[in-house]
């Protein structure tokens, strides 16, 4: 089956990323797909510096309403962002009959409801995964896992950069400025970073949460905003001394009234899971009506993991295109793979990894073991999954005897 081809519009750090992605796991993705995905041309200023990511056999051109223009092309990644040739170029990419794939939050948090409605009237796909908390896959989460539920709210940490001055003001009892510059220098903040410290890019994806969430449009001009600017280190240190840590929470609440949308630094009890998300790292919590709570935990940015949301997106499209109308069925690959796949067996319990086994959690044991968990056979960290040798045991472990058969 001929691969979808698909055209890029920027090849910064997430463009390259899904190039890098895309040629590495190629098998993986296609089996997933059900069919090969290939970009064949690129749009972007820079053609030199994009001719040398791109590499052979890839179309670089400087207008990227060349790559709209081209009937070849099934899908259109927007990787420019900002509102303003962004917006033309996704509005014209729908009109010419294109699927849209985009990271961009801010776009999409204030003329989302147009971006819809045009995608809509003209049948196209305009997905978006890649938009909200980077590797995360939590739109997915919210529109298909938790489809069923009726989702109560929304609590997530979803800007990087302040969760990484936040860390590193209570680590190390320096001030917001201080460390603001720090995370310049090691390129967790933009040179002009006020999008993220005033928690404007936050508020621009828990705009997006919550129409995903709640089933209303885009309203980012009704969120109230407010960053951690005004946050100094004597305020970290008083939060600790009481039991709680201060996180910059995007936050979307169903009430009676009407929906709740709001940024904004919130004290959370320490021992709670998303008060110890640290660093440049991404956590969202979801409450349903019928699974409870749910924690989302990954990285929030970063070419590779935001590569990962688009490439997901790009499969999703594909997997449209791919589906079998006439007798409704899906690629092989929806399913689980029937095909053999010896390279790598299923590995007995014996072989596996420590960091993917706990022997407490089985409900069952070999009769002739211990009955104490703690006595059970552990395996040294030098065993790995589908190893072709059988894994050491650890000199200090005690080696039950082999198990007989009853008499």
């Amino acid at each position: 089956m001929k691969p979808i081809q698909v055209g890029l519009l920027g090849i910064g750090v997430v463009g390259a990323g899904t190039f890098n992605v895309l040629k590495r796991n190629q098998e993986e993705i296609q089996r997933r797909a059900g069919r090969g995905i290939e970009i064949t041309m690129v749009a972007d200023l820079d053609v030199e510096r994009a001719k040398a990511i791109a590499g052979e056999g890839v179309q670089v051109v400087s207008d990227a309403r060349a790559v709209i223009a081209n009937p070849d092309i099934d899908i259109v990644i927007e990787l420019i962002g900002g509102y303003g040739i962004a917006k033309a170029l996704v509005l014209e990419a729908i009109a010419a009959g294109k699927h849209v794939v985009t990271a961009n939050k801010a776009l999409l948090a204030v003329h989302g409801t147009e971006i819809f409605a045009a995608a809509s009237a003209k049948g196209v796909m305009v997905a978006f995964e890649a938009a909200v908390a980077g590797g995360i896959p939590i739109i997915k989460a919210l529109r298909e896992g938790l489809t069923a539920n009726r989702i109560q709210w929304i609590a997530g940490i979803i800007n990087g950069t302040t969760n990484f001055i936040l860390s590193e003001m209570r680590d190390k009892g320096l001030d917001f400025a201080v460390v603001l510059k720090e995370a310049q220098r090691l390129g967790y903040a933009e040179a002009d970073p006020t999008f993220d410290i005033e928690g404007v890019d936050a508020a621009h994806k828990a705009t997006i949460m919550s129409a995903i969430g709640f089933g209303i449009p885009v309203q980012f001009d009704k969120a109230y905003v407010e960053g951690i600017t005004k946050l100094a280190a004597g305020d970290i240190k008083y939060a600790e001394q009481l039991g709680y840590r201060i996180k910059l929470l995007g936050i979307t609440k169903r009430r009676p009234e009407g929906i709740e949308l709001r940024v904004h630094p919130c004290l959370i009890p320490a021992k709670r899971l998303i008060a110890n998300v640290e660093g440049a790292m991404n956590a969202v919590m979801v409450q349903g009506d019928a699974v409870g709570t749910t924690l989302y935990y990954g990285k929030g940015a970063g070419a590779e993991p935001t590569a990962s949301a688009v490439i997901a997106d790009l499969v999703d499209i594909t997997r449209l295109h791919t589906v079998d109308a006439a007798n409704r069925t899906w690629p092989s690959s929806r399913t689980p793979s029937t095909r053999p796949w010896t390279r790598c067996p299923c590995c007995p319990w014996a072989r596996s990894s420590p960091a993917t086994t706990c022997a407490c959690a089985w409900p069952t044991r070999p009769a002739c073991w211990p009955r104490s968990p703690a006595s059970w056979p552990r395996w040294t960290s030098a065993s790995t999954p589908c190893s072709s040798a059988r894994p050491t045991r650890s000199v200090a472990t005690p080696v039950p005897p082999p198990c007989r058969r009853p008499t």
